[in-house]
Parts: C-alpha cells; structure tokens; sequence
C-alpha cells in the first residue's frame, strides 16, 4: 500500500499508515449523516479502548472541510475532508441507492435521527456535498503499510462494529510484538 498524508479538518497532519500504530481508516458519507453520527459516538465514548489496543482512528468523509468541520468538533479522532472522494476510489469505497434502500439501514437512520435531535446536533445539509448514497468502508492498516483487514458495506449502516474492529486488531499487536 502507498504511503498517504492526509490533512485533517483542524490542520493537522495524519500519516497512514502511522509507523507506530495500527491505524482503522473509516470511509464514512457526508457531513452530519445521522447513522454515521451514530456509529463514530459509539468509537468517540470508548476512545480510550482504541488507543489503548494502539490503533489510530482516521475518519474520512466526503464533505469539504468547511461543511464537515462543525459536526465533527467533538469527535476524539482525525476527520478527513475528500470532497473529491480521491481516497474512496483509491480504496475501492462506492456509493449508490442501496445505501439508503436496503431495509436493514432504516432502523439506524431513525435511531440516528432521534439521538441528533437529542443531542441537538446542526442538521446535515438538505443537499450534502457528494449527495446521500455513500457507502461505509473499513480498513485496518499496519505501520509497515500492510492491509490487515477490510470491509466494504453494501449498505449505509454495513460497517465494523468497534469490538468487530478492536477482535480484528489483536491478532496484528501479537504478530507485531513477537517481532520486536
């Protein structure tokens, strides 16, 4: 895999792969997407867990830094402006109408709905940069660069859970420790 730097919304730069750390490079769709909201507060209230199995999370979404910046303020990890969406080709990351057709996102849309309002978070734009139907994607990537693991969603809520990710990254920590 070729090295990336990456630049966050806050500036900073995010090398992937990270020499030091395992890094879990998250394809996400657009700014304030209510199931990706969802699932990144489900890794941002267990951050600790991620950095303690020394993995680096890295958010990608298709918005530009602008409109992705103020719903992403209060998340612990690095959020990625592709507005472009260079990376999603790059990492084979689609989109299209089952995104959001297939019956098994519904009840993540509305759970992610009703925690947005009660956390009063801003609405997504009425028409999002990079439109609706992008699809997840995960990847886990070691320091040496190398692809530990990947899932492509075939829907807007078909992605790695955090303990689905935190199983995956184990077995790399051993094989790496027993190196050194």
């Amino acid at each position: 895999m070729r090295s990336y730097e990456l630049t966050s919304v806050t500036g900073e730069r995010v090398p992937v792969p990270d020499p030091d750390r395992v890094v879990h490079l998250q394809f996400r769709r657009f700014a304030g997407c209510p199931v990706c909201n969802l699932h990144l507060r489900s890794f941002a209230v267990r951050h600790a867990e991620i950095e303690a199995a020394g993995v680096r999370e890295v958010v990608v979404f298709h918005s530009p830094a602008d409109e992705l910046r103020e719903h992403v303020a209060d998340l612990p990890f690095d959020a990625i402006p592709d507005p472009d969406r260079g990376l999603y080709v790059e990492f084979g990351v689609e989109s299209g109408p089952r995104a959001l057709l297939d019956p098994r996102v519904w009840p993540a849309i509305v759970r992610g709905l009703v925690a947005g309002r009660l956390r009063r978070d801003k609405l997504p734009a009425n028409r999002p940069a990079g439109g609706r139907f992008g699809l997840p994607g995960d990847f886990l990537i070691g320091p040496d660069g190398s692809l530990l693991a990947s899932k492509l969603g075939a829907h807007a809520n078909d992605q790695w859970s955090l303990d689905e990710m935190l199983a995956l990254t184990r077995p790399a920590w051993v094989s790496l420790a027993q190196r050194t």
